[in-house]
């Protein structure tokens, strides 16, 4: 693969933030191809014509160690493709801890890899309802904007709370790097590039605000020109692309948005969850009321000593209900209230195991049936069920522009139940209340 015309290879932390980075990028004229993993030569020759490449990651929910041994030859790897810019790409929201999705050991690696002496670090993405001011962190939440350690969902994480929104004092908890901070007022000001450069010596870590389209416009330009002047690697959010297509624009490097066609209504859906999100609680409570019938899901039972015997059962109930011409959705919560979460975490892997049980039942729902459509709901779970139904790589079929970071996507790979499967990945703050009948329905809105 000609690698000299990638403007951008990203690792995503986890299977629906790297989905979201895509749509950001193939949205915008910026054609993308995502992969389970580093993909051999053949595989990547089939996406030639791609000017990013990304591999999807789980390093959000993975240790340090595991950081070390994993993400170095990803990132390697990523490295020799010489794109203009290599992202590791984090969520918006920003929830790591010391011990679990590290962020700042992940930069780190990064940094060394790439020899390089500062690294910019992006996270608001106003497309996302994602913002940051003077170093702190804000999101939004059924209308309201609240700051991260007071939201009402991330600063209640089951596995990652946010209780901070001081990014640079929250990064100093995970590194020893010193972080400097490119505010509103620098950013805005006419020596600018001056400024920031200033800050880059003296920093191994520089936070870019991003509050507005015009800050976001403003940070482009110094990802960019900071790029060409002391190293290629970023971190951040996909405000990273947000802020990167802003200035490739106006140097002429894509061109406008392309359409997508919409791919129509399925009659059936299937649908696992491993949310515990009051918002996938919403939209699974809409979705019953609109085609769908719930399944639920004993989380200690699919991690269990009697995994199989229980992946069997969710296997058998989702097929009776398909079968009446139903959409499904198998879920191991209804919001907080229901969250098992302090017992699964008594078990050791169970997390994982979890999310991979839910990949087995869709993948045999899907072979069963011949679902041609389907959705894995929750962040960490998709990282560990996509990899069940041997899928190997992922390209954009529709973006939501109305709610970004989950869109409908196409499934690639050697295996033929799941080689052109059309399916979308939502993390759990993602979406309307109506996205799983939007999706089954294949509209953009």
């Amino acid at each position: 693969m000609a690698t000299g015309n990638l403007l951008i290879s990203y690792y995503g932390d986890d299977f629906t933030g790297s989905t979201d980075v895509m749509e950001a990028l193939a949205s915008n004229g910026v054609p993308t191809a995502l992969f389970l993993g580093i993909p051999d030569a053949v595989l990547l020759e089939r996406f030639s014509q791609c000017r990013a490449i990304g591999i999807a990651g789980t390093s959000r929910s993975e240790t340090p160690e595991w950081m070390q041994q994993h993400l170095v030859p990803a990132l390697r790897w990523l490295k020799g493709l010489k794109a203009q810019i290599c992202h590791y790409k984090v969520c918006s929201t920003f929830d790591s801890s010391p011990r679990i999705g590290n962020i700042g050991k992940a930069i780190e690696i990064g940094r060394e890899l790439f020899s390089q002496s500062s690294v910019p670090v992006v996270v608001g993405a106003p497309q996302l309802k994602r913002y940051t001011a003077f170093g702190h962190l804000f999101a939004a939440y059924q209308g309201r904007v609240y700051r991260i350690d007071r939201h009402p969902v991330m600063s209640r994480h089951p596995v990652t709370p946010m209780d901070e929104a001081d990014l640079a004092l929250h990064l100093g908890k995970q590194t020893s790097l010193p972080v400097s901070l490119v505010d509103l007022v620098t950013l805005a000001a006419t020596d600018a590039d001056d400024r920031v450069d200033e800050h880059a010596a003296t920093a191994g870590i520089m936070l870019i605000d991003v509050d507005s389209a015009e800050t976001q416009a403003a940070a482009g330009t110094q990802l960019w020109r900071r790029a060409a002047k002391d190293g290629s690697f970023v971190a951040g959010s996909s405000g990273v692309e947000y802020a990167l297509l802003n200035a490739w624009r106006r140097e002429g490097l894509i061109g406008e948005c392309p359409d997508f066609a919409l791919p129509g209504k399925v009659e059936r859906l299937a649908v696992v969850s491993g949310s515990v999100s009051p918002t996938t609680e919403r939209q699974i409570r809409h979705a019953m009321t609109d085609g769908f019938d719930g399944i639920d899901l004993d989380p200690l039972a699919l991690t269990g000593e009697s995994a199989d015997r229980a992946i069997e059962d969710a296997v058998n109930a989702g097929i009776g209900r398909l079968k009446t011409g139903r959409s499904v959705i198998l879920h191991t919560a209804l919001g907080p209230s229901a969250d098992r979460g302090s017992a699964i975490d008594r078990v050791p892997d169970a997390r994982h195991r979890l999310g991979q049980a839910l990949g087995i039942i869709l993948r045999r729902l899907v072979e069963g049936e011949k679902l041609s459509r389907a959705v894995i709901a929750g962040g960490d779970t998709s990282s560990h069920a996509l990899k069940e139904l041997r899928v190997e790589a992922l390209t954009t079929l529709l973006p939501l522009p109305q709610t970004p970071g989950s869109p409908l996507c196409v499934a690639h790979g050697s295996y033929a139940p799941t080689n052109g499967l059309q399916i979308a990945l939502k993390g759990g703050q993602v979406g309307t209340d109506g996205y799983f009948p939007q999706i089954r329905d294949g509209r953009s809105a």
